[in-house]
């Protein structure tokens, strides 16, 4: 039996074979296909004033198309359809030029004219106290060409250059109050403008014409030269409420000056004692009722006469100021200023003028208004600074919510001592005021007596005085048969007349009265019905 085995080089030699094959397989499946020709087709492009029919490859893109034809797009150009749109056959490319061009117009903002009745001039002469300035407007528009063609005009900046200043001519209106010689100097607030009656009550002089005071501020300095007051903002409500400034009244055509202080709503005033120095308190704008969020808190700054600081201290850092704090704190400064009282809807007391600290005196049952406003009392220190006369709320015996009590009474707070009732029923908005000193070491309060007291928030009220113990109530003005006063502060005279009494000086309808409490006798000054404020 002859048997052979297959030989090894039989075995290599058809395994290289088969190797060949398979790598040429693999080979051939590497290779690239031969490209499949690209299909063309036209589209029309229109541009630049032009309509030009141009070939465009299957997968082309609007912006392949602009860029291989030379098309550069600006930044305002627009093309139809967008850059990124896949073009087919017949489609067109619409290619519109846009450029913008600003224009500066100035036009002229006509003066007002303000009528001031004046009974200090004869009926019907006239005299110019303020000339009148055009104001200017520069408006920038922004004008949109479209392939050449205009489309659309729009304001793109507009800034007020000058303000217009008002004409302000005195009309004389006939004189039915005689003028009177007065201590000192009282100057109010007419028509958003600020006044002054020096030595007489005919002699009437303006002191701020811009006719923007908006009276949340309206004070005399302690020395009687500084006039501190509020102008409306001109930037939106939301944004900034009122702007502070001050003026000398002393000298004639004193421009006012920028306080730099914006936001006032509750408190303002002079420290005593101390050279153009003031303290305040700010509130933070809102767009919701009433207007504002208040911080209560109270800066003290000394001012250069040029407005200039010359030292600002923060001493109250700002708070949510207790029940209905978001209305507002309002603060006080004893005669000397070695004391400083403040008031919010749920107490009163002192503030330490080292630290800032509050020191309650008196708690007081805050009232539930319903409405989005907060009550808080008024407050008058004595002149000796040892006590100090404020409103307190009473709980109605009887009524489930204590908070929605009608009974406010006048009171007064003993520093080191008792508080006591000296006015029951007085009414909300009582505001007492401290007279000065009299000869014997006393002095008198006025307040507002509520003619109905369970209906003092919507109510009148009539002008009365107490002894400084709340003894010798007497009833001042108006008359029993006349309307009663709306809610004020009335203002004592600085000085005693020259029959040796104060007087008290309150706006009745609009107009100045004057009334002395030691006969009850009183006065109308003035008959234009514009007065909204005063001082003395």
């Amino acid at each position: 039996m002859n048997n052979r085995r297959p030989q090894p080089a039989s075995i290599l030699t058809i395994t290289t074979a088969a190797l060949l094959v398979l790598t040429t397989l693999v080979l051939s499946a590497c290779l690239p296909l031969s490209p499949k020709p690209t299909e063309s087709f036209s589209v029309t492009l229109q541009a630049d004033g032009k309509q030009t029919t141009i070939q465009a490859s299957e997968g082309d893109t609007v912006q392949n198309v602009l860029d291989r034809n030379g098309v550069t797009l600006n930044t305002l150009d627009r093309v139809n359809p967008a850059g990124y749109t896949v073009l087919s056959p017949n489609a067109i490319i619409i290619v519109v030029r846009v450029r913008e061009e600003f224009e500066i117009e100035e036009t002229t903002i006509p003066f007002d004219r303000q009528i001031v009745r004046n009974e200090s001039l004869p009926e019907k002469q006239e005299r110019i106290i303020q000339l009148g300035v055009n104001g200017v407007q520069q408006v920038t528009y922004r004008q949109i060409y479209e392939d050449g063609q205009p489309l659309a005009r729009t304001v793109f900046k507009s800034e007020l250059i000058k303000e217009p200043r008002a004409e302000i001519v005195m009309v004389g209106v006939q004189r039915p109050f005689t003028p009177i010689p007065i201590p000192g100097r009282l100057v109010y607030l007419a028509g958003g403008n600020a006044w002054s009656m020096d030595s007489n009550t005919g002699v009437r002089t303006p002191l701020v014409t811009s006719g923007d005071l908006d009276g949340y501020v309206f004070s005399l300095s302690p020395e009687r030269d500084w006039l501190l007051f509020t102008r409306k903002s001109t930037a939106a409500p939301d944004e900034e409420i009122n702007t502070l400034w001050m003026v000398n009244i002393t000298e004639e055509g004193a421009e006012p000056v920028d306080l730099r202080v914006s936001n006032i709503v509750h408190f303002v005033d002079w420290v005593p004692n101390q050279l153009l120095t003031i303290a305040y308190s700010t509130v933070e704008p809102r767009a919701t009722a009433p207007g504002w969020q208040a911080n209560n808190d109270l800066w003290i700054v000394s001012y250069a006469a040029s407005g200039m600081y010359i030292k600002r201290t923060q001493l109250i850092e700002g708070s949510s100021g207790g029940t209905y704090g978001w209305w507002g704190t309002s603060f006080a400064w004893s005669p000397e200023g070695d004391r400083l009282a403040y008031a919010r809807p749920d107490g009163a007391g002192l503030v330490d003028l080292d630290t800032g600290e509050l020191t309650s005196l008196v708690d007081i049952l805050p009232y539930q208004t319903g409405g989005d406003w907060a009550w808080v009392s008024g407050l008058a220190w004595a002149p000796s600074g040892s006590s100090l006369y404020l409103v307190t709320h009473q709980a109605k015996p009887g009524l489930e919510n204590a908070e929605a009590s009608p009974l406010f009474d006048l009171s007064a707070a003993i520093l080191d001592g008792p508080l006591l009732k000296l006015v029951e029923q007085s009414g909300m908005f009582a505001y007492p005021v401290t007279s000065p000193a009299l000869e014997d070491g006393g002095f008198q309060v006025a307040y507002l007596q509520a003619i109905f007291p369970e209906l003092s928030e919507t109510g009148r009220y009539r002008l009365a005085v107490i002894d400084r113990d709340g003894s010798n109530p007497q009833v001042l003005f108006p008359a029993e048969d006349m309307n009663g006063l709306e809610p004020q502060s009335v203002i004592w005279s600085p000085e005693t007349f020259s029959d040796g009494n104060y007087r008290l000086a309150a706006l009745y309808d609009g107009n100045l009265y004057l009334i002395d409490p030691a006969t009850r006798e009183y006065q109308q000054i003035t008959g234009d019905g514009l007065i909204q404020h005063i001082d003395w």
